[in-house]
């Protein structure tokens, strides 16, 4: 009996092989036993995923460690925790191990990473409360439109099982191209704002161009602080612009549905996109507000 479809995860030393023959409906199956019959499963025990969750469990460390003004082991578990950032994507790819999973396993592990140290530096004081808001506006945006994607598009039976079920491939969202970059913006800032309390509060920097030196600076050196307070006003531009990038760029969102149709798999996309941009926009008004720049 030939397989109702082929994995596209190719056998490596990495990753265990195995077959098993799916079941097939019969003309006399019920409907919604056929859709489970018919519904591609993934192998989700992989090693990129693991290092994935991995990084997920160390944000309540990290957390921890803040909290209790204990700088080092905060920082090398943040230096952990960027590493396998790369290394899962790295793997996933090398090994043909992306999955859906993954993709979601992914940005969760970042979100949790970032909401959990933006709240807990901006309770610490470390951190402006404006540009708390803004990070975690986009953040909470994006989340609650992962979850209507999610559900607009999981194959019937729609059950709370089955919407934990990241086995079952139903829609996947990809990073726009300034979300990848600000992601990476505020990794450093939130790395070096966790790490700035280790540093004297006096220490210059010398070695910059002579026109930023000028700007941030007295023309001959800067402090350390200032060049993180003028980089919390580059994060805050980028969040903004990768917020918003969401509700236009295309090939972000893709149902993966095959028996859903063209137009059903547009409105989910546009329904999305609009809570994108209602959400978010609130927020960053909420965000203007308490920063009060005209005062």
């Amino acid at each position: 009996m030939a397989p109702l479809f082929k994995s596209s995860t190719t056998p490596t030393s990495q990753t265990p092989t195995h077959t098993t023959q799916p079941l097939k409906a019969t003309p006399g199956t019920p409907p919604k036993l056929r859709d489970l019959l018919q519904t591609r499963h993934e192998n989700i025990y992989t090693l990129p995923n693991a290092l994935t969750f991995s990084r997920l469990l160390a944000t309540p460390a990290l957390i921890y460690f803040i909290l209790h003004s204990s700088h080092v082991p905060a920082v090398a578990l943040l230096t952990y925790a960027s590493v396998t950032d790369l290394l899962d994507g790295y793997l996933a790819r090398r090994w043909k191990q992306e999955s859906v999973v993954g993709s979601i396993l992914d940005p969760m592990a970042d979100k949790a990473l970032m909401i959990g140290l933006t709240t807990t530096l901006a309770y610490m004081g470390q951190l402006p409360m404006w540009l708390a808001v803004l990070v975690l506006g986009r953040d909470v945006s994006l989340a609650v439109a992962a979850v209507y994607f999610r559900f607009a598009s999981l194959p019937s039976p729609k059950t709370l099982a089955r919407y934990w079920d990241f086995s079952l491939p139903s829609a996947s969202v990809h990073p726009t191209p300034v979300s990848k970059l600000n992601t990476l913006l505020q990794l450093v800032l939130i790395g070096a704002t966790t790490a700035l309390p280790l540093v004297p509060a006096d220490y210059l920097i010398q070695a910059l161009p002579s026109t930023v030196l000028d700007v941030l600076g007295d023309g001959e050196s800067v402090r350390l602080q200032d060049v993180v307070g003028w980089f919390q006003w580059i994060v805050a531009g980028t969040t903004v612009w990768s917020g918003l990038s969401y509700t236009w760029a295309r090939g972000v969102v893709r149902i993966l549905r095959q028996d859903m149709a063209e137009g059903d798999k547009r409105r989910v996309i546009r329904r999305g996109r609009g809570v994108i941009g209602v959400l978010f926009g609130s927020l960053c008004g909420g965000a203007l507000w308490i920063g009060r720049p005209w005062e």
